[in-house]
């Protein structure tokens, strides 16, 4: 009998592994059991979070003072911190800077660490509604 070359031997060995693992590959079905309370919760949580009011949220004052200063404040406020949006509100007899918009205390605190590196007298406050 006549020998067999080595790269013939070796291509028989790899068909014979392919045939094997192909046959033997896993295939199966996954299924997800879960409460069906679960749905009803995201969807209940996605309509807080639509219908969440403003004045739920965070704010942090930046100034309070006279008209003049509150513009330069807002001014200066904006060159710094470009990214956080700030409106003037006027409560007689004095108007503010309120700035941010914050879902959480943690991310009012976040900022107003940076913010206080300018206004030293920024502090947190959530407004009132009404």
């Amino acid at each position: 009998m006549k020998k067999l070359s080595f790269k013939f031997r070796v291509l028989v060995c790899l068909c014979f592994l392919s045939f094997v693992v192909k046959n033997y590959a896993q295939q199966g079905n996954v299924s997800i059991n879960q409460d069906k309370n679960i749905d009803a919760l995201l969807n209940a949580k996605k309509d807080i979070n639509k219908n969440e009011d403003s004045s739920d949220r965070y704010k942090i004052q930046i100034y309070n003072g006279n008209r003049a200063g509150a513009y330069a404040a807002q001014k200066d406020f904006h060159e710094t911190f470009a990214n956080w949006s700030s409106r003037i509100v006027y409560e007689s007899p004095n108007f503010k800077i309120w700035a941010g918009n914050f879902r959480t205390r943690l991310e009012a605190d976040k900022a107003l660490k940076r913010i206080k590196s300018k206004f030293a007298s920024a502090f947190i406050f959530k407004p009132k509604k009404g």
